[in-house]
């Protein structure tokens, strides 16, 4: 058995110290077993072999299981020493592994890098494919386009397909042969010849078309739709053949000039052989006498004949229906033997010329490829000989042209015009629409000024009898007025405001002298109202009821009828009415016992007012109708005489009711208000 060491319980060693035994004793005696051994009483030292002979039994025992288990443990030794080779070998395949993939991972990246560098010279291959395939297909002059330039008619479509792609081939040889490329001068020649036969096939096209409009009896507008629908041809003229495509243009611009001018001068001479033959001429002014010459004013009754001063149903001709209707056809009229007035020779003439004209502009900018100040100079190098010609004959007759109305409808016909065109956005006209009204407008301020010249140089006494009804002149004023307000209306001009204020102050001023040859005032108030009435009646037909000439003539009429109703009162009531009137006067002024001693005046107005007054009213009411041309104008009056001659005679009752005369005996002969009132209705006319 192996002796115990026991050095650190040799109380007799030299090392030992006290305190220290101390402390190691004090431990042990806190142990739960020492301290359990103690309190039961227990002899340590008997204690203490008991310990030892058991630790030695224990000791045996593990001997034994030693050896016991020695085959097993000599085996676990040699599986140990089996597993630590085994393991060996392992840890020399691993390091193996790790070596090898180490370089594994320098081959990976070396394979990274050679695909990146095979990608990006993949890119640049296919790039330069892509660059070097178009520019071979640009190159490249197909057999099918050779064919169908060479063989095939240019109305196929198959023609313009090969001709846009001609054009884009020589485009991009031009493109290339800038930047000095060697394979251009492969396809240089064939693309060039190419060229020269589709130019000489388009050129060939089309001036056989430009010449088919020279035809007689020919439709252009039909050749001029087949050019739009080929318009790419003279697109490829101009950009590769200019000369050709200068030669084509002057070829179509002299063309269209020649048939526009002998389409519109032809047209326009046929159009005045349908004019009425009897026109105005100088002599034919609003202050002319009727006597003073044979012609226009002696033959009202011709039929289908154009009046001077009437509009009439020509105001017509400005409306949408009329204005963009079909043109005249001159022949067809002649057959027919119809007639017309100027304005609707002119409205025919213009409406071909705005028709035409708008779609000429509208081919050349499309077909030839202009626009702006260049479209305005082309159109106007084909239409301007036919529009100087317009112009011309137009200048030639407005000079000679007396008729007002005529004018002044041409002068709207045009303005309605421009606003077509400017609606349209075509200002290929706009030009000569100025030009037209700078000779129509002076024309008609002329002629205008003509007329307010001869009313104001009329002398009444050669306008033969006199008579109270309506006069032939403010007819024709009324006429006049009215026609050129009605048109002034929707494009209003100052100027043409101006001179018809000049005309009605000019006659206002005729109708006072004319009145002032009649010698009685009634008579000449009879002639004043007729006048003021019918000029009323005729301009309210058609002005607006607030223009300045209906509310002047409303405030002549109303003054001078007012004057009429007394005028007409005073012969049967006048006594009666200057009575009113003085004791009114001197009611006012608190005087009214002056006429205290008028009694017997009074008897005799109160009586001679009863036994006659039913036989005034109805005389008076005759005679104004008998006065008046207008029936509703003299009903007016009667309706306004009598209902002044109540209230002249209600002031009368008023007046007699005043203290003054409260004891006068005739009071009780008055006759009742009301039952006067009811007696008058009777005497006005029932409509």
């Amino acid at each position: 058995m192996t002796n115990l060491n026991l050095g650190e319980l040799d109380l007799t060693t030299d090392e030992f110290i006290l305190d220290e035994v101390d402390i190691h004793i004090q431990a042990n005696l806190e142990d739960d077993l020492v301290k359990e051994a103690l309190k039961t009483g227990v002899d340590l030292r008997q204690y203490s072999k008991q310990v030892e002979s058991e630790l030695q039994r224990i000791e045996q025992a593990s001997i034994k299981d030693y050896i016991k288990e020695s085959q097993n443990i000599a085996s676990l030794h040699n599986q140990i020493t089996a597993c630590d080779s085994i393991l060996e070998r392992m840890e020399g395949m691993l390091s193996g592994f790790q070596s090898d993939l180490s370089s594994i991972s320098s081959e990976i990246q070396t394979l990274q890098q050679q695909s990146v560098s095979m990608n990006v010279r993949l890119k640049n291959r296919q790039a330069v494919r892509s660059h070097l395939s178009q520019l071979v297909d640009e190159l490249v002059v197909p057999g099918t386009m050779i064919s169908t330039i060479l063989d095939s008619p240019v109305t196929e479509q198959e023609f313009l397909e090969q001709l846009h792609e001609l054009n884009n081939k020589i485009n991009f040889a031009k493109e290339l042969s800038f930047r000095e490329t060697l394979a251009c001068s492969d396809i240089q020649d064939i693309v060039d010849r190419l060229k020269l036969k589709a130019v000489s096939k388009i050129r060939e096209f089309i001036l056989q078309k430009i010449y088919s409009f020279r035809k007689p009896m020919t439709n252009y507008q039909i050749p001029q739709n087949t050019l739009l629908k080929y318009r790419f041809f003279y697109q490829f003229l101009l950009a590769n053949e200019r000369t050709v495509a200068k030669e084509i243009r002057d070829e179509y611009v002299d063309t269209m000039s020649k048939i526009y001018y002998s389409y519109f001068k032809s047209y326009s001479s046929r159009l005045l052989k349908v004019q009425y033959e009897e026109v105005a001429d100088k002599d034919d002014l609003m202050g002319v006498e009727d006597t003073a010459k044979k012609g226009f004013f002696s033959k009202p009754s011709l039929k289908s004949r154009n009046t001077i001063f009437t509009l009439g149903q020509r105001g017509a001709i400005l409306s949408p229906a009329e204005l963009e209707g079909p043109i005249l056809v001159p022949h067809t009229a002649q057959r027919g033997d119809s007639r017309y007035p100027y304005e609707t020779l002119f409205r025919s003439q213009h409406y071909a010329l705005l028709d035409n004209g708008c779609r000429e502009y509208l081919f050349l900018s499309d077909f030839f490829m202009v626009a702006g100040n260049s479209a305005l100079d082309l159109f106007n190098s084909i239409m301007g000989k036919t529009l100087s010609m317009f112009l011309k004959s137009m200048s030639t007759y407005v000079s000679d042209c007396y008729d007002s109305i005529a004018i002044f409808l041409c002068i709207h016909i045009i303005l309605r015009f421009r606003a077509i065109t400017a609606k349209r956005t075509i200002p290929a006209l706009d030009k000569y629409w100025e030009a037209v009204l700078e000779l129509l407008w002076p024309r008609f301020e002329m002629i205008l000024e003509m007329n307010i010249h001869s009313i104001r140089n009329t002398d009444p006494q050669k306008l033969g009898l006199l008579d109270t009804r309506p006069h032939y002149i403010t007819r024709r004023y009324a006429e006049f007025s009215s026609a050129i307000v009605s048109i002034n209306q929707t494009f209003p001009n100052e100027r043409t405001h101006t001179l018809l204020g000049q005309l009605l102050v000019e006659v206002e001023n005729f109708v006072l002298k004319m009145a002032a040859e009649f010698p009685s005032r009634r008579d000449q108030l009879i002639f004043l109202i007729n006048n003021y009435d019918m000029m009323l009646s005729v301009l309210m037909e058609r002005a607006a009821d607030d223009s300045k000439e209906v509310e002047g003539f409303q405030q002549l009429l109303l003054a001078r009828t007012q004057e009429f109703i007394e005028e007409i009162l005073s012969p049967p009531f006048g006594g009666m009415i200057a009575f009113v009137k003085e004791a009114e006067a001197l009611m006012e002024k608190g005087q009214l016992d002056r006429l205290k001693n008028e009694e017997a005046r009074i008897t005799q107005l109160v009586r001679g007012f009863s036994s006659t007054w039913k036989q005034s009213v109805e005389s008076m009411s005759q005679d104004v109708m008998r006065s008046f041309t207008n029936f509703k104008n003299g009903t007016s009056i009667i309706q306004g005489a009598l209902t002044q001659l109540i209230q002249y005679y209600h002031g009368f009752h008023k007046i007699l009711n005043q203290p003054t005369f409260r004891s006068l005996a005739v009071r009780s002969e008055l006759i009742n208000l009301h039952h006067l009132m009811v007696e008058v209705k009777k005497h006005k006319p029932n409509f």
